[in-house]
């Protein structure tokens, strides 16, 4: 008697491999965008000169720069690179949790002491350690894969998106910190909900329904944050 060892499934074509190459790709441009301070125009800031700061930025930008290429390798048909840059992944993920939760150990002193976005993202930190396991685990069914990758890449999206508004804020000079709060959230709401539905709409697109992780991620994504206003 033999057993068949499944092969991975590949599927990323035509419109669903474009749109995981554009996603990919707008994540990565946020993070630079974001964080270009760091990486161009003020590397002198003592964010630049600490080593736990340097090693989660290289991690995280890694992370994303990794999840943009592995995209555009299943798009261009090279599956078995793909596979072989996973294991990279998986270790590069590893890094992305041991730098955060080290970060999040050293600055933030309590529970207590964190707002309520920073309280949000340590529990979406949470979510994308259980999605990038899972997301290991489903390895050979791509519409999992992917998704839970995706996913759990928009989870850690929470200082990125915050500091991706800071460029903007040059451009609210004058009007009062009530004011550049309320302009801040509306950016942040907007921008972090339209990723998410960006792949609401492809599902519906290309699925005629939403995938279980698509629908799962986005509701879980929405009841963080009563949790963490109230908290």
């Amino acid at each position: 008697m033999t057993t068949t060892v499944p092969k991975p499934q590949v599927e990323q074509t035509g419109a669903d491999g474009q749109y995981f190459s554009i996603i990919s790709g707008v994540i990565l441009g946020l993070s630079v965008w974001g964080f270009s301070d760091n990486l161009f125009w003020n590397i002198g800031q003592p964010s630049n000169k600490d080593p736990k700061f340097i090693l989660h930025g290289v991690f995280c930008l890694a992370w994303m720069i990794l999840f943009f290429v592995q995209a555009n390798l299943i798009r261009s048909g090279n599956p078995h690179v793909h596979r072989k840059l996973g294991v990279v992944g998986f270790l590069v993920a590893v890094g992305v949790v041991l730098t955060t939760l080290f970060v999040f150990w050293s600055v933030w002193r309590g529970w207590a002491a964190m707002p309520y976005y920073v309280k949000a993202n340590r529990i979406l930190f949470s979510g994308f350690i259980l999605l990038t396991i899972l997301a290991y685990q489903n390895r050979h069914r791509s519409s999992w894969h992917k998704r839970l990758l995706l996913v759990g890449t928009l989870y850690l999206l929470e200082p990125i998106l915050s500091r991706s508004f800071d460029p903007i804020e040059f451009l609210l000079t004058g009007l009062s910190d009530a004011q550049v709060d309320f302009y801040w959230t509306v950016f942040f709401a907007i921008t972090w909900n339209a990723l998410f539905l960006s792949l609401v709409v492809h599902d519906l697109r290309t699925r005629k329904r939403l995938h279980r992780v698509t629908l799962i991620g986005y509701l879980a994504f929405f009841a963080v944050w009563p949790v963490a206003l109230l908290v």
